[in-house]
C-alpha cells in the first residue's frame, strides 16, 4: 500500500506543483511532455513487468522498479531545465511500470481466494486516498517550500516500502531458466508508444499521427504473430482463452475511456460554464475520489456475498446512471448534480476495478498471474488515454462548429480577466455553445460507458472468490 500511493499520488501532486515549476524552470510549451512521457513510459512497460514477475518472480521485480522510480524522483529535483525533467520523468515512469502491477500480483501471492477480495479492496483505496491527499500536499509543498521536496517526498515512502519488503517477504522460489520474448517485446513497446503518441499528440501532430496509428496496427498485427510462435510469449495464449480476462480487458478500456469524461472535463464545466472557483471543482472531483475507496473497500464483501457478476453489474450500473447525470447539467444548474455524478462514477469505478482484478486472478494459473494482472491495469491505462483523444477531439469539433473564429473558447471563460472584456450578451452566447459543446462530451462519456454491460455478460454466472487456491 505504501508503494502504491507512492506511485498513485505523483500524478496529483506534480500536477498541482507544475505552475511553479514552470515559473522557475521555463519551457512552458513542452509542458504537456511532463506527464505525456511519464504515462508512455509506464504505459509501455506495465505489461513487460507483469510478464517478468512471472518469470523471474515479484520481489525481484517491485525492487527494481521502485530503485528507477526513486532515482528517477530524486532527479526530477535537481532537473536544470524542463528538457532533463522530461527525461527524468522518463525514468521514473519505466519504474511505475512495475510498482502498480507487481504490488497487486503480490497481494494475490500472499492471500488465498477468499481473503484476496478484501485485501485487492484495500489496496485499490489507495488511488482515491491519494487523489485526495495529492492536490493538497502539493499545494502545501510549493507554498512552503521549494518545488524539488515535491519528488523526493517519494523516498522515504518509497524506502520504508522496501525495508518492510526486504524483512517480511520471503525470497521469490527458484525459478527455472527463462528467455523473455524480445521479439514481443519490442514490438509491444513500439506499438504502444506509437499508439500512445497518436493519441495524446494529436493535436500537436495533425496528419501525421495518422501514420502513427497504422505504424501501431502494423506492430500489433506483428506482436499477435510473434506471440503464436514464441516458445514463452509475452502473453500467453492461456490468457485469451479465458473468459474472465477478456471481460476484464474489456471493462477496464472501456472504465478507462469513460472516466475520462468527469477527470478531464467536469472541472472545465464548473470553472467555465458555472463559474466555479477551482477549490469547487476540486471539492467535487474529490466526491469521485471517496466514492472509489468506499466501493473498493466493500466490494470483497459483496463478491462474496454475491457473484463476480453481480457485483460489476452493480458498478457498471453505477457508472452509467453517474454518467447519464451529468447531462442534467445546464448552465443555470448548481453543483448538486455534478457532485451526485462525481460521487456514482467514483462507486462505480470502485466497485468495477477491484472485482476485474480480483476474478482475473482467481481464474489463472499462478504461473501467468503477474502478466494476467498487467493485462487489466494496462487496459484501463490505454482506455484513459483513448478517452482522453476521443472526447477532447469531440469537444474541439463543437467548439470550432458553433463558435467559428474564436480562439480557445474554454480558455476565455477560465480566465477571469478575459472573462470580464466580454460584453453581457456576448459572454451568454459563450457560454451557451461551451455547455453544448461540453453536453456532447458527456453523451459521448455515457454512451461509453454502456458499453461495460458487455464485460459483465462475459464473466460467468455465479462465480465468486473460493474458499481455497485451486490446484
Amino acid at each position: 500500500m505504501l508503494s502504491m500511493f507512492m506511485a498513485a499520488v505523483e500524478v496529483t501532486i506534480v500536477a498541482t506543483a507544475m505552475p511553479t515549476i514552470i515559473a522557475d524552470l521555463g519551457g512552458f510549451s513542452l509542458l504537456g511532455w511532463v506527464f505525456a512521457i511519464y504515462l508512455l513510459t509506464q504505459a509501455i512497460t506495465v505489461p513487460i513487468y507483469g510478464r517478468l514477475a512471472d518469470l523471474y518472480g515479484c520481489r525481484r521485480m517491485f525492487f527494481i522498479g521502485t530503485l528507477l522510480f526513486l532515482t528517477g524522483s530524486v532527479l526530477c529535483g535537481f532537473a536544470p531545465s524542463l528538457v532533463w525533467m522530461i527525461a527524468f520523468r522518463a525514468l521514473q515512469g519505466l519504474g511505475a511500470g512495475a510498482i502498480t502491477p507487481v504490488a497487486t500480483t503480490l497481494i494475490a501471492n500472499i492471500y488465498g481466494p477468499h481473503e484476496r477480495a478484501k485485501a485487492q479492496g484495500y489496496l485499490a483505496s489507495v488511488w482515491g486516498v491519494s487523489a485526495i491527499i495529492g492536490p493538497l500536499l502539493g499545494a502545501f509543498i510549493v507554498q512552503h517550500f521549494h518545488w524539488s521536496i515535491v519528488f523526493w517526498i517519494n523516498l522515504p515512502i518509497g524506502v520504508v516500502a522496501m525495508i518492510i519488503l526486504a524483512r517480511y517477504l520471503p525470497p521469490d522460489a527458484a525459478k527455472k531458466n527463462h528467455a523473455l520474448d524480445l521479439a514481443g517485446t519490442a514490438l509491444l513497446s513500439f506499438g504502444v508508444a506509437a499508439l500512445l503518441l497518436a493519441l495524446l499528440q494529436a493535436e500537436e501532430l495533425g496528419y501525421y499521427s495518422f501514420l502513427l496509428l497504422g505504424a501501431a496496427i502494423i506492430a500489433i498485427l506483428l506482436l499477435v504473430y510473434q506471440e503464436r510462435r514464441a516458445p514463452e510469449p509475452l502473453f500467453p495464449l492461456s490468457l485469451w482463452q479465458n473468459n474472465v480476462v477478456i471481460a476484464a480487458n474489456i471493462g477496464g478500456l472501456v472504465l478507462g475511456a469513460s472516466m475520462m469524461g468527469i477527470s478531464a472535463f467536469l472541472p472545465t464545466y464548473i470553472q467555465g460554464v458555472l463559474g466555479g472557483s477551482p477549490l469547487q471543482a476540486g471539492a467535487t472531483l474529490a466526491l469521485m475520489s471517496l466514492g472509489w475507496p468506499l466501493a473498493s473497500t466493500l466490494s470483497g464483501n459483496l463478491m462474496q456475498a454475491t457473484s463476480y457478476r453481480f457485483t460489476v453489474l452493480l458498478g457498471t450500473l453505477s457508472l452509467i446512471l453517474g454518467s447519464l447525470v451529468l447531462l442534467l447539467l445546464t448552465p443555470g444548474s448548481g453543483l448538486w448534480w455534478a457532485r451526485v455524478a462525481a460521487f456514482m462514477i467514483g462507486v462505480g469505478m470502485g466497485l468495477c476495478n477491484t472485482t476485474f482484478i480480483v476474478s482475473v486472478q482467481n481464474s489463472v494459473a499462478v504461473s501467468i498471474r503477474g502478466i494476467a494482472t498487467a493485462s487489466t491495469l494496462f487496459t484501463r491505462m490505454l482506455g484513459s488515454a483513448l478517452g482522453t483523444a476521443v472526447l477532447g477531439a469531440t469537444l474541439n469539433l463543437n467548439l470550432q462548429s458553433r463558435l467559428p473564429g474564436m480562439n480557445d473558447p474554454v480558455q476565455t471563460l477560465m480566465d477571469k480577466p478575459l472573462r470580464q472584456h466580454l460584453s453581457d450578451d456576448r459572454l451568454s452566447q459563450v457560454i451557451a455553445q461551451v455547455s453544448a459543446s461540453l453536453h456532447w462530451v458527456f453523451i459521448l462519456a455515457a454512451v461509453i460507458s454502456f458499453l461495460a454491460l458487455a464485460a459483465v455478460f462475459l464473466i460467468p454466472k455465479g462465480q465468486r472468490p473460493a474458499k481455497k487456491e485451486s490446484p
